[in-house]
């Protein structure tokens, strides 16, 4: 009795706080996870659930594979991304440049299945990070890929009106609309 006392005090003495059962749990979950990276989502719902670790561990995620010739990545991504825009509140995020790069992503990965689902996400990403001039570019590409050229004209106008930053990018891909480029900004520009 001594001895299963000794060892329930000991226990009780390593997992004296709940924080450690819960990285314990943590991390137990993440290393047993090889596929699906659920785990990793967990971490980080539970922990900092953040745009930045969203972000990065979505980047991470896409380097698998190429999304256009992989339709089961594609889903994949699609899945982690919807994830993370649900986990994210856009009250608390419109002003962050990760928030606004999740939501851009998802938009152009929808695009490569539905073009109305994403034409809808392009206006979520616009409606709630209407400062960032990539957001703006990235809604304004999807439109002239489209064949909306009128459209993506006016997506940028109307970015200019609204003071998204920088407005050099709003300027160059102007620029390049009026040219009739296929691209609104090179790699470089981007």
């Amino acid at each position: 009795i001594t001895s299963i006392m000794n060892r329930v005090r000991n226990l009780k003495n390593k997992y004296r706080n709940e924080e450690n059962i819960t990285d314990e749990f943590n991390y137990t979950k993440i290393s047993a996870d090889t596929t699906d990276n659920s785990g990793t989502v967990n971490q980080i719902m539970m922990t900092t659930n953040n745009p930045e670790d969203w972000l990065c561990f979505l980047l991470k995620l896409e380097k698998k594979g190429v999304p256009q010739m992989d339709v089961s990545l594609l889903n994949r991504l699609i899945g982690r991304y919807s994830q993370a825009v649900a986990a994210l509140p856009a009250e608390k995020y419109s002003q962050d440049e990760s928030y606004a790069r999740i939501l851009v992503r998802f938009a152009e990965l929808k695009a490569l299945q539905d073009p109305e689902e994403a034409r809808d996400q392009f206006h979520l990403a616009r409606l709630n990070c209407k400062k960032f001039a990539f957001v703006h570019v990235a809604f304004a590409q999807f439109e002239l890929s489209q064949e909306n050229e009128k459209k993506c004209k006016q997506i940028l106008q109307k970015a200019v009106e609204c003071s998204a930053v920088p407005l050099e990018l709003l300027e160059t891909a102007l620029q390049n609309l009026h040219l009739k480029k296929k691209q609104l900004l090179s790699d470089e520009e981007k």
